[in-house]
């Protein structure tokens, strides 16, 4: 199952790479200029401006995602 997961998100970054609106703005829970992805439990967190596309995490849903990310930073 893991490696199902891992190949999944491989791909949908690629898919963001070619597609940067695909994803929501969160404002709920940052203020910063990143974009998500859900996939299967987890949250790609990127910067949709960037060339090559700058993934800042990948996190587990249930995580507190909020908080992580206002300890990275911007």
């Amino acid at each position: 199952m893991a490696n199902r997961v891992e190949t999944a998100i491989l791909e949908r970054i690629v898919f963001l790479a070619k597609n940067p609106d695909a994803g929501h703005w969160r404002k709920d829970l940052t203020g910063h200029a990143v974009k998500f992805f859900p996939v299967y439990s987890y949250l790609i967190v990127y910067r949709p401006q960037t060339t090559p596309l700058q993934v800042l995490a990948i996190l587990h849903g249930r995580r507190e995602v909020e908080r992580i990310l206002k300890h990275r930073p911007s």
